[in-house]
């Protein structure tokens, strides 16, 4: 019990990544989004505060966060289907960039801002309170204990995602799997600003309104895993 509450508090570095940020060589087509296009969506260069707004060529009417996004393929039905509203995403894998851009690309997307790097330095960049919602969908578990550290929710990105979130706004977070989901709901409780929102036993098995699953969320149903998701009202 002592390792789990100790782990509690322990802080990874902010500019650290872990894991892949490439793999596979780049298709040609690729490697030209990454050159051409990726520098025309990306956040501005520096550790100066950015403003949201200024991300985008019209006026969202509000800005939401992805970390992680894989593919990108969640995060593009979303700027599809909302394109009133402003998407940041975060990736430092640069395959997955490139797949998400040609999807940006090829249909002609407008609401997304690309960030290929580490999610917390974006949001050290942002104003507080200027996000409605984070979206956190199967982050990579690092399921052994020795590896846990590396996992991205801590208290230090927790605290740093309750800032910028506005009152009233939420974070969504999906797994599946079960010892990710307790150690967010253990970490999440110590932060004042976050309410877990489960108003009902089942709750927290059921997608949100509009869900559009991902392909990770697709192979844990083919392996026999259930997922869960939990909200995360900022107060």
């Amino acid at each position: 019990m002592a390792r789990g509450s100790s782990a509690l508090h322990k802080k990874p570095a902010s500019q650290q990544l872990h894991g892949r940020q490439r793999g596979k060589k780049l298709r040609a087509v690729q490697s030209g989004l990454i050159k051409d296009l990726l520098p025309r969506l990306a956040l501005p260069a520096g550790t100066d505060a950015i403003d949201p707004a200024s991300l985008f060529d019209f006026a969202p009417a509000s800005f939401v966060m992805e970390i992680g996004f894989g593919g990108g393929e969640h995060l593009a039905d979303e700027a599809s289907a909302h394109p009133d509203t402003g998407y940041i995403g975060c990736e430092p894998f640069v395959n997955g960039v490139a797949k998400l851009l040609a999807r940006i690309e090829t249909d002609g997307l407008r609401n997304i801002s690309v960030h290929n790097g580490n999610a917390l330095n974006a949001l050290s960049r942002l104003p507080d309170s200027s996000l409605a919602r984070i979206d956190l969908l199967y982050p990579d578990p690092w399921p052994k204990w020795r590896h846990r550290k590396r996992r991205f929710v801590s208290m230090e990105s927790l605290a740093a995602m309750a800032r910028v979130i506005k009152p009233g706004g939420a974070l969504h977070f999906a797994t599946d799997i079960d010892d990710y989901a307790g150690w967010m709901l253990a970490r999440a409780r110590l932060v004042p600003k976050f309410r877990w929102r489960a108003e009902k036993s089942a709750d927290w098995l059921t997608p949100w309104a509009g869900w559009r699953s991902t392909r990770y969320e697709e192979k844990a149903r083919r392996e026999g895993r259930t997922s869960v998701y939990l909200t995360f009202e900022r107060l």
